[in-house]
């Protein structure tokens, strides 16, 4: 997401590289002897930040010794006032989940660009303005799909605890068997208090997410059939990571569309024909 991110700042002027894969959960990356190369060798280096690249935190915060390094979650202003707090001293870093967080880490991508190649500031300028322009109609577009979900099936539960900051946009309740990382591992009992929500407010679709297992969520649809209650799997959502690599989901805008769509139509909203693109072009 951030690569995708840096790229629609950049356009032509740089050559963009990124490290963790699609279908690669960062949470759990450690860089690799190439990967730590390829830091040198950059001009400027852009992560998430609040400790959503774990095991690489050590390597950034080295390379941020001897060139640009920006967290793009972290390094806008209103930061502490926009960050959930969770548990203990973690923030969420999951921002992209909300399109108007992302559009924050926008500025922080295109302030960092100009500032170390200031001669080509109208350009990162004009292409920021554009992009936040589409990111403004996707959040547009995710406020209204959400709308046609009936309030009470407005629930999302997931494998880990990635989707909060969506929640708080766009008016979902969420629930992970996981935490905010994918390393805090589920026991036995959070499987049982989840079935039993499940079970209790009648949840229909229950959704895996693509750098995740599938295991923890298909113990939950086991366990809520044992009850009496039929859960299903409503889709695979992109959460920590996008699409492949060509395909429009693997974009941060076709991984939003992808998302917001494949949980309206599990959940009993209505879905645009073709999704974000046909309903972008109908407006003006």
């Amino acid at each position: 997401m951030v690569a995708d991110l840096v790229r629609q700042v950049a356009g032509e002027r740089a050559q963009v590289d990124g490290i963790v894969a699609e279908g690669v959960d960062p949470h759990l990356y450690a860089a690799t002897t190439s990967d730590v190369k390829a830091l040198r060798n950059g001009d400027v280096i852009f992560y998430n930040g609040l400790n959503l690249e774990g095991k690489m935190t050590a390597v950034l915060a080295k390379m941020a010794e001897r060139k640009p390094v920006c967290a793009v979650a972290e390094a806008f202003e209103g930061f502490d006032e926009y960050a959930i707090k969770a548990t203990g001293s973690q923030i969420d870093p999951h921002i992209w989940m909300d399109v108007a967080g992302w559009m924050r880490a926008l500025g922080a991508v295109s302030k960092t660009l100009n500032s170390y190649d200031p001669s080509f500031g109208a350009h990162y300028a004009k292409r920021t303005d554009s992009y936040l322009a589409i990111l403004g109609r996707l959040d547009e577009y995710v406020r209204e799909v959400v709308q046609t979900i009936p309030l009470e099936q407005r629930v999302l539960v997931t494998a880990h605890d990635a989707f909060g900051y969506m929640a708080r946009a766009y008016g979902f309740e969420v629930r992970g068997v996981q935490g905010l990382s994918t390393e805090a591992k589920p026991g036995l009992k959070d499987i049982e208090v989840l079935v039993d929500f499940l079970v209790e407010r009648k949840i229909p679709a229950v959704f895996v997410e693509s750098s995740v297992s599938r295991k923890s969520v298909e113990a939950l649809i086991e366990g809520a059939k044992a009850q009496g209650h039929r859960v299903v799997i409503g889709g695979q959502l992109f959460s920590d990571s996008m699409g492949p690599g060509g395909t429009y989901e693997g974009t941060y805008v076709g991984m939003m569309d992808h998302n917001v769509n494949t949980i309206a139509s599990a959940l009993g909203g209505a879905v645009p024909d073709g999704g974000f693109r046909k309903w972008s072009e109908s407006k003006p």
